[in-house]
């Protein structure tokens, strides 16, 4: 078998690549190692940048993401009682758009099968070789038999644990990993949110925030020891210890309810350098990690699929190889930006265990800074709406 570009990842950012090249002519192949209901299964954050609605746009898969997608023009932070609002629109002209990943990615997976894409389900013992070469290809094994496909180029879409990131020789890779000492206990419920937008709370009990799916679905986290497991919180204990972390004005008009889906999630930062070697190419999670508090990692991994998509067709369309040589360079630039927002925002918001009482009083100083100063707010706002690519 032979194709221009194989995708490794069946995940949103491998189906974007691979409906965008779909638009300019371009063809692949996704592996997935998983099945489509096991990745449509899967529970992420859905806030969207403008850069990401506008690459959903481009690929033509735009139409249930405008019409059903929820606008917030602003967020809410709380902290020690008090809440004030950053105005996203105010300060950068740009809301974000809140919807599912798990809806965007079945928009995605409905435009590739419309579209008779090859995408190929629970891959086994996937291999890259020859990717610093001229002819790079792709092993695999599906039901016990085993398959090559001769390819152009490759497109590492297979998150952290992936074989793409591991291709790439270790004494070529400098990695760069903070991880977090607490943990983010989610509760998926069907039940109205609590606020039009979203709340992030800084409270002496540590970090809460209120998210949604829809009018009728919300998403609440709480900070929580990384040693915690989810059989440790029961339902009520969640929503009481939420309560305890909002302002009472918030915490009065809680609609609680049976919970949907409950995790843990650790967080930490991660990223890896460079993002290229010869001829494959690292997207989103296989190449860089973020904590979610700034919503960035769907949206990190849509700007490298903006970057790689436009180096492909430049190679295909404009026989050139300027967007391929600097695809790593362009992509870690922005990546590192996310990486430091992120950073900051979670810093700023969450109590660490080894916070002294002098870094407590710099968090509340900072806070207050962030409250007061409309220049810092404008700041925050670019950041969170997202940096242009």
């Amino acid at each position: 078998m032979k194709t221009q570009v194989v995708i490794i990842g069946g995940g949103p950012s491998g189906l974007l690549l691979s409906q965008l090249l779909h638009v300019n002519g371009i063809h692949s192949v996704i592996l997935e190692r998983k099945t489509k209901d096991y990745v449509l299964g899967r529970i992420r954050a859905g806030v969207l940048e403008q850069g990401l609605v506008d690459l959903m746009q481009r690929a033509g898969v735009s139409d249930r993401l405008m019409a059903e997608g929820d606008f917030h023009d602003g967020t809410v932070i709380a902290f020690e009682d008090q809440t004030f609002r950053v105005d996203f629109t105010r300060h950068t002209g740009k809301p974000v758009v809140v919807y599912g990943q798990t809806e965007l990615t079945r928009d995605l997976y409905d435009a590739r099968e419309k579209a008779g894409a090859d995408i190929i389900y629970n891959v086994e013992n996937v291999e890259i070789h020859d990717a610093d070469g001229d002819t790079p290809s792709v092993t695999y094994q599906t039901k016990g038999n085993s398959h090559r496909i001769a390819c152009d180029f490759i497109a590492g879409c297979d998150g952290f644990h992936g074989v793409s990131r591991r291709t790439i020789p270790q004494n070529v890779r400098n990695e760069f990993e903070k991880v977090y000492p607490f943990g983010w206990l989610g509760v998926l419920s069907q039940t109205p949110p609590v606020h039009p937008e979203l709340i992030y709370s800084n409270s002496r009990r540590g970090f809460a925030l209120c998210s949604m799916r829809n009018a009728n679905l919300s998403r609440y986290y709480i900070q929580c020891p990384i040693t915690d497991a989810v059989g440790d919180w029961s339902d009520t204990a969640f929503w009481t210890e939420l309560k305890r972390r909002l302002p009472a004005p918030f915490a009065d008009t809680l609609v609680t309810g049976p919970s949907i889906e409950k995790s843990i999630a650790s967080l930490r930062s991660f990223v890896t350098e460079p993002m290229s070697w010869g001829r494959l190419f690292l997207c989103g999670d296989a190449a860089h990690i973020v904590p979610p508090t700034g919503a960035k990692g769907l949206n990190t991994a849509a700007s490298d699929v903006h970057y790689l998509y436009s180096a492909l067709c430049d190679h295909y369309l404009n026989n050139s190889s300027h967007g391929i040589d600097t695809y790593s360079e362009k992509a870690l630039s922005r990546v590192w930006k996310a990486e430091r927002f992120s950073w900051w925002f979670s810093t700023l918001m969450h109590r660490d265990p080894n916070q002294t009482p002098f870094d407590l009083k710099m968090q509340q100083a900072e806070l207050a800074f962030l409250r007061d100063d409309d220049m810092v707010q404008a700041v925050m706002a670019q950041n969170y709406v997202g940096l242009p690519y």
